[in-house]
């Protein structure tokens, strides 16, 4: 440890060590007990290790040092059932819709589309796809990519103007439409 942080001294890397020693493997417990997977408690235990270490000063000063570590640990866990919601979220967002079935399509109108879509920057077909071939809303939109609504609104105006060029004025509006 000592050499990973230029203002602590081999005398902290030395203490933080039994530290580590102590109670890694009771964090690692927590994070098992939190979260019910084995991987992520073994993960989410480092990470709170790496973070004392860096606030090495601030923990050793604290009255209750493990107590510290398990709050970190807690914090790590937290942010991390936030992340697998938003997540879940989005990806709610995406099979909520079900397909339409349409009857004998129009394949080179397909390929051409595809090809237009392909030729947007990401964000821009992001909005388009979403808006119009999965008809969400723009605040949905929006919760899907974790962009604001007016973000959804100028970047599906500007592809579908885009579109429009490199379609043709029918074939835009007809995909904006929802014929596909």
């Amino acid at each position: 440890m000592a050499g990973t942080d230029p203002g602590q001294e081999p005398d902290d890397a030395a203490e933080f060590r039994a530290f580590f020693d102590r109670h890694y493997a009771e964090l690692a417990r927590l994070a098992y007990l939190l979260t019910g997977e084995t991987d992520a408690a073994d993960d989410l235990a480092a990470d709170a290790m790496l973070a004392l270490w860096h606030r090495w000063d601030r923990v050793r000063a604290a009255d209750h040092p493990a107590a510290y570590a398990r709050g970190v640990v807690a914090n790590l866990v937290r942010s991390r059932i936030r992340g697998a919601v938003r997540e879940r979220r989005r990806i709610a967002v995406f099979w909520d819709r079900r397909p339409e079935h349409t009857e004998d399509p129009d394949v080179p109108a397909v390929v051409d589309v595809r090809t237009a879509l392909r030729a947007l920057p990401f964000r821009k077909r992001a909005c388009v796809v979403l808006r119009h071939a999965f008809d969400l809303s723009e605040r949905d939109t929006a919760l899907a990519l974790g962009v604001s609504v007016g973000t959804v609104k100028s970047q599906t105006a500007k592809g579908m103007a885009e579109l429009q060029k490199l379609l043709g004025g029918r074939a835009a509006t007809e995909l904006a439409a929802g014929r596909r």
